[in-house]
């Protein structure tokens, strides 16, 4: 599977809008954020990789965020 970009660019997962968090409120999630001990998972991919990944996204095979290396 090719990449058309400009079909394919509008398919991004979610827009959100962080304008009504206050730096208090960022604060208070990092300060809890770091007591749960939360663990990330992430994957590179390099730029040749960039179809497999998108496939992989498409097909929900990955978790976490996912990277492109360029």
């Amino acid at each position: 599977m090719s990449l058309d970009y400009p079909r394919h660019r509008w398919w991004e997962k979610e827009i959100k809008s962080v304008a009504n968090v206050t730096r208090e409120d960022a604060e208070e999630f990092l300060s809890l954020a770091a007591r749960m001990r939360i663990e990330t998972e992430i994957r590179e991919y390099s730029l040749e990789e960039a179809n497999q990944a998108l496939v992989k996204l498409k097909s929900r095979q990955i978790r976490g965020a996912k990277v492109l290396r360029m």
